[in-house]
């Protein structure tokens, strides 16, 4: 086995030099399957007994059939027999090929079949049915391949078509739904994901079996629509190239492309195996537009040969059809234009046919996506020759399948036509590990997000579509969205004024009047002030309502902007809109809106604010408590909490007459309530919230509150790690309660509890963030604000907090974000309740950027 070893080893050597020199990801997975054949053969005619090699032959399927095996793909071997007593005979032949093929260092992936088990088709080989569309001879008895390449396995497929394509179709639904059915993301799966390999594929073989007759099978690509050739001719050696570059640099069949090696890929590709660029990002929007070439085309191949579906889809078509007016016909779920030459003569028509779309969700037929590309010069100069035609892209951009429309346009090349701006952010990259889509699908499924919202069932959703259903000017919030992002491509730092200047010349330009023209703009202009004030700022704070209400003025732009934030954030991954980023935004809007319109209380608590709570206290003695109890705690506090809330924290506070400290636990749909009340000690924030994160825990927001009486009442809002458990049960909130107390008691050694953590989670092996500490001093009249970004950690939050304690300071509040890999900590501290002095302020944040720096022990 030393000389196959040896020989495959060279012979990969050879091909890796050969790939790294030129780029040519085709020669490199052509020469690899070469070289697999050649061991293959010489394995079977060394190890194979001559008198038992008729009626048994060894092909080569899938990828390897195709002579398209990467660098790290398995081998996909079909050992064929004639009958069962021949594949019987072979058993041993087969387990020492096996053998020798494993010892070689290929990783083999076979299949053992007789002919007639081939001709039947059984649920759960499918694929294995599939991947004889690539079927190639390696070695054995000719005979019995061609018995079943030639005089078989067309008449099976002629028969078994419709059930293959349906169930090739049902597959590529599936993946794209696991991918949110968007090509655009920042570190996309180049084989699954959609445009991919994968899709590549699934058009060449939806092709094949769509024109398959009982004497011949067509090669693989035979049948791609000639139009569509040229982009496929671009994309295929790009992402064969790009494919064996991940397999070489990760030593694996990985596919995923990771930000890490963007970069690196891009720099040694760059002249080589893709065309020359600057940059990462440059090199990424060409990787965008080949796979969107992919998608393209897979769908056209599906559109095209793929009509027959399930019965409901039949009938769903069927139903479409009577939606066919004077300007369009919709036939098998696709629009076409009943006169070709409509685009000439009404340019218009380009405009009402995305109207069409976005009104029923019905995408464009081939046909009508060839007129549409034909036609497009003439749009562009009835575009370019000026008019009012907002009224029409108002109508598109308010419709339920909007997002579908824009899409639509996207791959027509219409989008840019009419909103020439947005051609600045095609296939744009934003480097982070926070945002997972290009900014221009961002942009899109911003708007889709809006649209949906009618079809969310929870109340917590629920409240955003009933405020949609309030503004006055839907059309303007989604040009808005539309626009938010475009200035990306000319400064990141500075985007929101390039955004806005870009939305004012297209606004001037579709004819919007000067009403609508100051909303939209206010909205770019400001589309990152409410999720400024949700991270940075306290929102029970009265100062903060009031600079925020001083920015946004009307309830309509209040109401138009809290839309577009909750939008925008949803947009950048799907799990950025948590239910506590929605609670959080709600209050925000709940606050301004009761500024706006004159609904404020007292701002320290009183008799008058003390009333709702001590109106819902029957009895004459708890309510003197409740009274007491609420004496010297700040205003804040009842605008953060119900009364409920607060009547159950007296009640609580009623056990400190028998321990040191009291604790409860409360679930809130996802999320958790965390109480505690003691009498103050140093330290004690910053234990409370080191016995937190070794609980496994999230700290999302936290408050410290303490009364006339010098107790201490500490909140905090908490979600679960990646590393815990999915939720917590009673018995585990029974046990965290227990341990908060003995941490206030001093019987639980908080630094063991974060060891135990950091050991569970163990080591990244990343190069850490900078961090970013600063000081306001000036926004709130009452404390001093700290602002912090840094790696996110086990533990950084009890570092942080115990940096204030060393310095005597005291948090009023906390406010705490983990975007990725950083963690965006807010807090609100005092020293002897006055803000801090400039050179207190000056130590903290020494003491801070050293809590940032040091590492998990």
């Amino acid at each position: 086995m030393n000389d196959l070893l040896t020989f495959h080893a060279q012979s990969m050597e050879r091909i890796n030099s050969a790939f790294f020199e030129r780029g040519d990801g085709v020669a490199a997975t052509r020469d690899r399957s070469e070289t697999v054949d050649q061991i293959v053969t010489g394995l079977f005619e060394r190890l194979w007994p001559a008198a038992l090699r008729d009626g048994c032959a060894v092909l080569a399927v899938g990828g390897y059939g195709r002579s398209e095996l990467f660098p790290y793909s398995d081998v996909d071997l079909l050992f064929l027999f004639d009958k069962e007593s021949t594949a019987d005979k072979g058993k041993e032949a087969l387990a020492q090929l096996l053998t020798a093929l494993w010892d070689a260092q290929l990783r083999v992936s076979q299949s053992v079949r007789t002919v007639s088990e081939l001709m039947r088709l059984a649920d759960g080989n499918a694929e294995l049915h599939i991947s004889l569309l690539d079927l190639r001879f390696l070695a054995g008895d000719r005979v019995v391949f061609e018995e079943l390449a030639s005089r078989n396995l067309p008449k099976f497929f002629v028969r078994e078509r419709k059930s293959l394509i349906r169930n090739l179709i049902q597959l590529a639904e599936e993946r794209r739904r696991e991918f949110g059915d968007t090509i655009y993301h920042l570190e996309p799966d180049i084989k699954e994901g959609p445009g991919g390999l994968r899709d590549l594929q699934l058009a060449c073989w939806v092709g094949q079996l769509a024109h398959i007759d009982s004497e011949r099978i067509p090669a693989c690509g035979e049948h791609i629509p000639a139009e569509l050739r040229p982009g496929l001719e671009e994309a295929r050696p790009f992402l064969f190239a790009l494919r064996c570059y991940l397999h070489y640099f990760s030593g694996r069949d990985s596919n995923r492309l990771a930000f890490d090696l963007q970069e690196t890929i891009a720099h040694d590709g760059s002249g080589k195996a893709f065309r020359e660029v600057s940059s990462a990002a440059d090199w990424m929007r060409d990787y965008f537009r080949h796979v969107r070439s992919i998608r393209r085309l897979a769908q056209r191949v599906i559109d095209e040969n793929a009509t027959s579906r399930a019965s409901l889809f039949s009938l769903l078509r069927n139903r479409r059809s009577s939606l066919s007016n004077r300007d369009f016909s919709v036939t098998h779920g696709r629009i076409f234009l009943r006169y070709s030459q409509a685009i000439e003569s009404d340019p218009e028509i380009v405009l009402r046919l995305f109207r069409f779309v976005a009104r029923h969700g019905i995408p464009p037929a081939p046909a009508t996506e060839r007129l549409l590309t034909d036609g497009l010069e003439g749009f562009r100069s009835w575009i370019a020759a000026g008019g009012n035609h907002w009224p029409l892209i108002a109508e598109i951009l308010v419709q339920p399948h909007a997002y579908d429309a824009l899409s639509a346009m996207h791959d027509a090349g219409a989008l840019y036509a009419l909103f020439p701006e947005l051609e600045a952010i095609d296939c744009l990259v934003i480097r982070d590990f926070y945002h997972r889509y290009t900014v221009d699908e961002h942009t899109l499924l911003a708007i889709r997000t809006l649209h949906q919202l009618g079809q969310e069932t929870d109340e917590m959703t629920a409240r955003f579509a009933r405020l949609y259903n309030e503004i006055e000017s839907p059309a303007n919030l989604h040009l808005a969205l539309l626009y938010h992002d475009v200035g990306k491509a000319f400064s990141e730092a500075e985007h929101v004024t390039e955004s806005g200047k870009a939305v004012a010349g297209a606004m001037q330009r579709m004819g919007l009047d000067a009403r609508d023209q100051r909303q939209v703009r206010f909205l770019v202009e400001q589309h990152l002030v409410m999720s400024h004030f949700l991270t940075k700022r306290d929102i029970s704070d009265p100062e903060t309502i009031e600079e925020f209400v001083g920015i946004v003025g009307t309830i309509e732009n209040l109401r138009a902007l809290t839309l577009l934030t909750y939008a925008d954030t949803s947009a950048v991954n799907p799990r950025a809109m948590t239910d506590w980023r929605k609670e959080l935004l709600w209050q925000l809007y709940l606050s301004a809106f009761n500024r706006l319109t004159g609904e404020t209380g007292d701002r320290r608590i009183g008799g008058k604010a003390a009333a709702p709570v001590l109106a819902q206290v029957a009895d004459p003695d708890e309510r003197a408590g409740v009274a007491s109890f609420l004496e010297g705690f700040p205003e804040r506090y009842l605008r953060t909490h119900s009364p409920d809330q607060v009547i159950t924290h007296y009640r609580l506070s009623r056990q400190l007459d028998e321990r040191v400290a009291a604790a409860e636990v409360e679930r809130r749909e996802s999320l958790y309530e965390v109480t505690v009340l003691t009498w103050d000690r140093p330290f004690l924030f910053a234990s409370l919230c080191a016995a937190m994160a070794g609980f496994g825990l999230n700290i999302e927001r936290a408050e410290a509150f303490s009364n006339a009486q010098g107790l201490v009442l500490d909140t905090f809002t908490v979600t679960l790690t990646d590393g815990r458990a999915a939720e917590l049960d009673e018995h585990d909130r029974r046990q965290l309660a227990r341990t908060l107390r003995r941490v206030v008691e001093g019987r639980e050694d908080v630094q063991k509890m974060l060891g135990r953590r950091r050991r569970f989670l163990g080591s990244r092996g990343r190069t850490p963030l900078e961090p970013d500490v600063s000081c306001d001093n000036e926004t709130s009249s009452r404390a001093t604000i700290f602002h912090v970004i840094a790696e996110d950690r086990t533990g950084l939050l009890y570092d942080l907090t115990s940096a204030f304690s060393r310095n005597g300071c005291s948090i009023e509040v906390v406010l705490s974000e983990t975007q990725g890999r950083r963690a965006i900590d807010v807090f609100y501290v005092v020293a002897e309740g006055r803000k801090l002095s400039p050179e207190e302020a000056q130590q903290v944040l020494s003491d801070l950027r050293g809590a940032c720096r040091s590492k998990a022990a």
